[in-house]
Formats: C-alpha cells, sequence, structure tokens
C-alpha cells in the first residue's frame, strides 16, 4: 500500500509541472507527504490490529504443544567444587641404622605385622663386643686402684695427685664402657611404631650405613588426606569446615568428615595452600597414596531462584528458558531472557528474569517457540 500512494503522488506532482510554477508544485509536494504520513499510521494500525486477531486465532484454534510445566518456589541452593587428593599414613616411617655395620641378619619379612620396639634386624657387632669385654677387665683394675686410693687418702697416706688420677681413670673408663654399650644397643635395629613391614632395602651380608634405608614399617589405622587448594578459596575455607570425601578405587566409601588442618603457607610456584583431613581406616581398605576426590562447599543461597540446566539455552542475545503465561484462558510459550549464576548437579541458580511463583517449561521446550499455544500435561 505504501508503494503505492507514493506513484500516485510522483505522478501527480509530474502532472502539475506543465501547469504550475514551482512555488506552487512545492507546497503540493509537501501536503501530499503529510497526507501521506497520516495514512502510513492507518495502515501501521490496520496490520496490528490484523495481527492480534491472527494470534487470537491461533490461540482458539491452532495446534497446541504438549509439554511439561514447573512451578518455581525459593530453595536452598549450595554449589560445590571437588579437588583431587593423596592419602598419607599418619604414622610412617623409613628405618635406617644409627652405626656402621654389616647385617648379621633379618628378622621380618615383607608384609608382616609388627609392633613397637621389635626386632627386625641385627647388625654385625663382633669388634663391639670385643672391645667391651677388654673395657670391663681394665675397669675392674681401675675400680680396685680407685678404691686402694681412696682408702689410702682417708687415713692421709700418699698423695692427692694419685687419688684424682685413680678416681679419674676409673670414670673415664666408666664412660667408655657405656658409650660402648650404646653403640652395641644400636647394632639392633627396632621397629619405632606399630604397623606393617611394607618394604625390605637390604640383605643379609651387606653393610649398612646411617641414614641408608632399610625398612619401610606404614600403620593403616589413621590417615591423612591431603589436597592443593587455590589461594583463591583462602578467604571461605576454614579448619572445622565439613566436607565430603570420596575414593574412585572404592566408589561404596563416602566419609564426612572435617578440615583438620590448613596450611600457612601458599606454594610460590602453584599458588596453592594444603588443605589436610584426617580419617580413621578401621579396615584398612585404604593405602597411603591412593588417590582421593575432596568436596567442598564454596558458596550457597538460603533462597535461590533454581531451574533445571538442561532448559536454559542460548543465542545471540543471552541465555533464555520458556515459562508459561496465562493469556485469553490458555497457557503460552514465552521466551524469557535470563541471567544465570552457578551451576551444580543438573541445577542452575538464577539471578534475574525469574521469580518466585512463575512457571517454567520443564519439557517439551524443544518443540516451542514464543507464542506457542500449550498443552499442560498432567
Amino acid at each position: 500500500m505504501k508503494k503505492y500512494l507514493l506513484i500516485i503522488v510522483t505522478l501527480l506532482v509530474f502532472a502539475g509541472c506543465t501547469h504550475q510554477n514551482q512555488p506552487e508544485i512545492e507546497k503540493q509536494i509537501i501536503a501530499y507527504q503529510k497526507q501521506a504520513t497520516i495514512i502510513n499510521k492507518k495502515i501501521d494500525a490496520l496490520q496490528q490490529k490484523l495481527s492480534k486477531e491472527n494470534k487470537d486465532k491461533l490461540v482458539t484454534a491452532g495446534r497446541k504443544v504438549t509439554v511439561n510445566i514447573q512451578q518455581l518456589q525459593p530453595v536452598v541452593f549450595n554449589h560445590f567444587f571437588d579437588a583431587s587428593a593423596e592419602i598419607e599414613s599418619v604414622h610412617e616411617a623409613y628405618i635406617s641404622p644409627e652405626v656402621n655395620g654389616q647385617v648379621d641378619k633379618i628378622t621380618v619379612n615383607e608384609g608382616d605385622r609388627v609392633k613397637k620396639g621389635e626386632l627386625l634386624a641385627q647388625l654385625n657387632s663382633d669388634i663391639i663386643q670385643d672391645n667391651i669385654r677388654e673395657l670391663k677387665t681394665s675397669l675392674e683394675m681401675a675400680s680396685f686402684t680407685y678404691k686402694k686410693q681412696a682408702s689410702l687418702w682417708e687415713k692421709h697416706i700418699g698423695s692427692e695427685l694419685q687419688y684424682l688420677q685413680a678416681k679419674t681413670n676409673f670414670e673415664t673408663l666408666q664412660n667408655k664402657l657405656k658409650t660402648l654399650q650404646t653403640q652395641y644397643q644400636r647394632t639392633f635395629i627396632k621397629s619405632p611404631i606399630d604397623g606393617y613391614v611394607d618394604a625390605i632395602d637390604m640383605k643379609v651380608g651387606e653393610m649398612a650405613l646411617p641414614g641408608q634405608r632399610i625398612f619401610h614399617v606404614v600403620n593403616l589405622q589413621k590417615l591423612y588426606v591431603n589436597a592443593r587448594i587455590s589461594e583463591a578459596y583462602l578467604p571461605i575455607i576454614h579448619e572445622g569446615d565439613p566436607v565430603e570425601v570420596r575414593f574412585p578405587a572404592f566408589p561404596a566409601i563416602v566419609l564426612h568428615k572435617k578440615v583438620y588442618r590448613i596450611g600457612k603457607v601458599i606454594n610460590k610456584q602453584s599458588r596453592t595452600f594444603k588443605l589436610q583431613l584426617k580419617i580413621n581406616n578401621p579396615k584398612q581398605l585404604l593405602k597411603p597414596n591412593l588417590l582421593a576426590i575432596i568436596r567442598i562447599k564454596d558458596y550457597t543461597n538460603p533462597r535461590a531462584i533454581v531451574v533445571p540446566s538442561f532448559v536454559i539455552r542460548e543465542d545471540i542475545e543471552g541465555y533464555y528458558l520458556y515459562v508459561a503465561v496465562a493469556e485469553n484462558g490458555n497457557k503460552i510459550a514465552q521466551k524469557r531472557y535470563v541471567k544465570i549464576g552457578k551451576s551444580f548437579q543438573k541445577e542452575t541458580e538464577v539471578i534475574s528474569g525469574l521469580k518466585a511463583g512463575e512457571t517454567i517449561i520443564t519439557q517439551g521446550y524443544n518443540n516451542v517457540s514464543d507464542g506457542s499455544v500449550l498443552n499442560i500435561r498432567k
């Protein structure tokens, strides 16, 4: 219609050019333009009215799309994140000798359960024992001499120097004997803890040196679970916070524990801090270095509007979903753009765009468009 009106105006203008002068033509053009504007407004109003009538006919007579709906109500929404962790034994010992010596015998096998103080191995101590015997003989003579000099000195016989020399010699030999006896005791390598012999790294006849590992003994009753957490979470994680612990190797084991310790230092390379849990292991199924997953809560909203994550879609304008609204006695699908927050376990928090009491389409949303007539499945 707009195109035809412009053509008529143009023909009238050209037709008047042969009979009228320039100023008169311009006045007529302005007048026709005003008329065209008025007519265009009337055409737009009629088109809007026609569109509304067509939509009303569609609502009453069009095909209805069957959907499921869900009414929204405020709920408590928690968000968690998972952190990888490893198990460490609370009581674990890498045992090495305190003195040099050849391994004379090993009294345990790998896998054996041992008690604290139980003998694990013995180093050859022949030389030390020979020295002890010789020293005991010398000590007996020194003891006799010292007692004799002390008795004489009490009677003011002999010199004080002789008395002091005898006393010093006797005490020196006593100290040497204690030292040798200590060295002898250190040739017996004993377990410092209750636990299991996990590894034996030396054989009988080999030379053992201080600091060289011979045994690995581990106790499985109590364990640490250690994780490295990004420093970004430092303000929201505290000692005593509840966490959930799972083990990929044992899916049936789920533990609910509290944070035992938080590291005091940030790692410069990884920008992380240490988070530690302490757990019991009565059945001893869990082993050191076993992989664990710690689930930690980092966000909560006591009155959140939450929708299933799968109903949220996205286009160039942003995230949207469909809500069911009442119109002329029918339920109509309405496209609604929303601002979303955090997501967890197939649920997403909606920060804005929805309010409590509204109804969203949860099934059949792929078949609807803005304005579709709905058939609500009971």
